[in-house]
């Protein structure tokens, strides 16, 4: 990436994202592909004052993790795991895979476990400043059917990093978010509507959040949770979800009071199943998000992006966030996106407030 690009992204991040402060620990984690950010993230921290603690790994770990992992490594927190993020102001992750299908051959069952196990230090990170990042790497770009050159220049643009000022134009996207959330308060039912697709659910006394790239970055949605029991109807997906090193995609659900009761996928059915079961909680919806990125309009096979392209609506099955409202309990999280752009419409309390993607609000 280019030097000034990356300055500034390394600006935006512990500056606005992380909004990183003198004398706070904050743990920058990623792999050593991404250590050119990592460096200048490093250098930023230092010059507001703050105490990086980088924990920069090799790209293969998490595959040599799964492969090796006992029993025990699965089903428990390390003690200085539970110490460290107890101990961190912050937490800023950059995902920088070199191979994004190195866990596709491993047992889904071992990576249930560890998402279980995992669930009490999620809600410590959560808890405080966090942010999640990407830094470019030649499997992202292979995913995203891109040369390298190309998917920075898309991570550039998606974060407003060739804007003059970055953060401004932040601001200006969460002014318009607070106008949408304004015309949103108060509301009970939403409809969603479009190919294969027709669903409803009570937003009845929930929050919508803005999301402009403090948590994720990038950002660009307004997000909240659907009463948990009032979910009804069927959905098909429009693109393919990408998790644990797998692709799966054609995904078609059905909901009854609530709890997904029917489940199918054209392609790795077995794996949508077998993260449905993984706890009670799986099967309901824990989030309704809504994609407010304009500047982020192709589907790339990485959530961080996909689930913020404008124009598109996005359901997560599993945990809720709390300052939402929502009560689900899960260690699943798996957002899937349906795209309004393709004749689709979406519906509060009677009113059409987007149609083809395009907001009537």
């Amino acid at each position: 990436m280019d030097s000034a690009y990356l300055h500034a992204f390394a600006k935006l991040l512990t500056r606005y994202s992380i909004y990183a402060k003198k004398g706070e620990q904050i743990s920058v984690d990623g792999t050593s592909a991404a250590e050119p950010l990592i460096e200048t993230v490093y250098d930023e921290l230092l010059k507001v004052g703050a105490h990086p603690v980088v924990r920069m790994s090799p790209p293969t770990l998490t595959e040599r993790f799964f492969t090796h992992a006992g029993d025990h490594h699965l089903a428990d927190v390390a003690p200085w795991e539970k110490q460290f993020v107890k101990a961190m102001d912050g937490t800023l992750r950059i995902m920088s895979s070199t191979n994004t299908r190195a866990l596709s051959s491993l047992s889904p069952e071992k990576q249930v476990r560890f998402a279980k196990s995992r669930r009490s230090i999620r809600r410590i990170l959560l808890a405080k400043k966090w942010a999640l990042t990407l830094f470019p790497t030649q499997a992202y770009a292979q995913d995203a059917d891109m040369s390298l050159k190309d998917f920075e220049d898309f991570v550039i643009a998606a974060n407003f990093l060739d804007h003059k000022d970055p953060v401004a134009s932040w601001n200006k996207l969460e002014k318009q978010h607070r106008k949408w959330i304004a015309a949103l308060k108060g509301s009970d039912q939403v409809r969603i509507v479009g190919e294969d697709t027709d669903l409803t659910m009570s937003i009845k006394d929930r929050t919508f959040i803005s999301s402009v790239a403090t948590h994720n970055v990038p950002s660009g949605e307004i997000f909240t949770g659907p009463v948990e029991a009032s979910v009804d109807g069927y959905i098909r997906y429009d693109y393919p979800v990408c998790e644990g090193g797998r692709e799966i995609d054609g995904i078609r659900l059905v909901f009854r009071k609530g709890r997904v009761v029917e489940a199918s996928a054209t392609k790795n059915e077995d794996y949508l199943l077998s993260m449905l079961d993984m706890d009670p909680g799986a099967r309901r919806l824990g989030e309704l998000g809504i994609g407010t990125n304009f500047g982020i309009q192709r589907f790339i096979k990485n959530i961080l992006f996909d689930e913020k392209i404008g124009g598109t609506i996005h359901l997560a099955l599993g945990e809720s966030y709390p300052e939402t409202g929502g009560v689900n309990k899960s260690a699943l999280h798996w957002d899937m996106i349906k795209d309004l752009r393709r004749g689709g419409k979406l519906i509060v309390d009677g009113k059409v407030i987007q149609k083809n993607g395009t907001f009537t609000i």
